[in-house]
């Protein structure tokens, strides 16, 4: 096959982040843009001059009629991910699209299916399948290393309420909801992943503060084997970053502090683990999977339990906390 030719929609700067990686991938090529903001373009072919020659369009619908194309990339307001997934899965494209997926569980299920009827290759980027020391994690719950595990948990202090004041993250129009569906996505979507077992049910509470979508949330939770977990996702923090994540298993515990992941065995003794998984990009992948030589690493299915949740944990919050059962989605 010839070079895989990719559209992009939207050209922030996550986008920013795919075409900067895109550019060393020798296989695949960028041919058309999705950008209405002047300001953006401006920042995009600023950065990436050898752009200037790439046609920009201001919607999207108008790139996919008028550009050949194999696949697209989606980096547009959450909201916004599901009908431009669907047409352009009805134009016959491959799809890649940024966190979350969706917004609704109906709309997860809806372009499930349509990934399925379609035979197109669909990938999230969520990006801590890629990175080696969530793989690690990942991989070694599955070989047994901390044996079964009990108990998860994840916390983010981020300065996301005043970062992103005035922006199209805090008007749920477009966003979906805050910060939970936002930073938060990806550590929901890492607890989802490494527990081979569906979360059923959530308690959830949420600060808005004077904003109109969430900044703060606790959550408590319960998987269909009986791990137990609770997330932390702090917006309202003067902390620019800080991230903790635990998994509690019966032989040993994994501690991840900024990346950096220590492992206490079953004996008490810490350690650092340096042999780790080769690591990859989200896009490479995308790329590799068009051409059979990789199967997708964040699959549509694995948004659908991140949907779900997410989903649930706002019924809760609504209803001051009560658990609310996560609904079961068919994989």
């Amino acid at each position: 096959m010839s070079k895989i030719r990719l559209g992009l929609i939207g050209s922030g700067g996550m986008a920013r982040h795919h075409i900067n990686i895109l550019q060393g991938i020798s296989d695949a090529e960028l041919v058309a843009i999705t950008e209405p903001s002047p300001d953006q373009r401006k920042a995009t072919t600023e950065r990436f001059p050898n752009l200037q020659g790439v046609p920009f369009f201001d919607d999207y619908r108008e790139m996919l009629d008028k550009v050949e194309m194999d696949g697209v990339i989606i980096v547009s307001p959450h909201t916004l991910h599901y009908q431009q997934a669907m047409d352009s899965l009805d134009k016959g494209l491959h799809v890649m699209i940024e966190k979350p997926m969706v917004c609704t569980v109906a709309h997860a299920r809806a372009l499930v299916r349509k990934i399925r009827e379609t035979g197109k290759v669909g990938l999230i980027a969520y990006q801590r399948h890629y990175i080696p020391v969530y793989r690690y994690v990942y991989e070694g719950i599955r070989r047994g290393e901390i044996g079964e595990v009990h108990f998860v948990q994840a916390l983010n202090l981020q300065n996301w309420m005043h970062a992103t004041a005035n922006t199209w993250r805090q008007d749920p129009e477009l966003s979906g909801g805050g910060q939970i569906n936002d930073t938060g996505s990806h550590l929901v979507d890492f607890l989802m992943w490494i527990i081979d077992a569906p979360a059923t049910k959530v308690s959830a509470y949420m600060q808005y503060f004077d904003r109109k979508v969430d900044i703060n949330s606790a959550l408590a939770f319960e998987y269909a084997n009986g791990t137990i977990g609770n997330l932390s996702i702090i917006g309202s923090t003067t902390v620019g970053w800080h991230e903790e994540i635990t998994v509690v298993g019966s032989e040993g515990t994994y501690l991840i502090r900024h990346d950096q992941l220590e492992i206490c065995d079953a004996h008490g003794n810490r350690y650092k683990q340096e042999n780790l998984p080769q690591g990859s990009q989200p896009i490479i992948n995308f790329v590799n999977a068009i051409l059979g030589r990789e199967e997708v690493q964040s699959k549509p299915e694995n948004a659908l339990r991140i949907t779900a949740f997410t989903e649930a944990a706002w019924q809760s919050a609504a209803q001051g906390g009560v658990p609310v059962p996560i609904a079961q989605l068919e994989e």
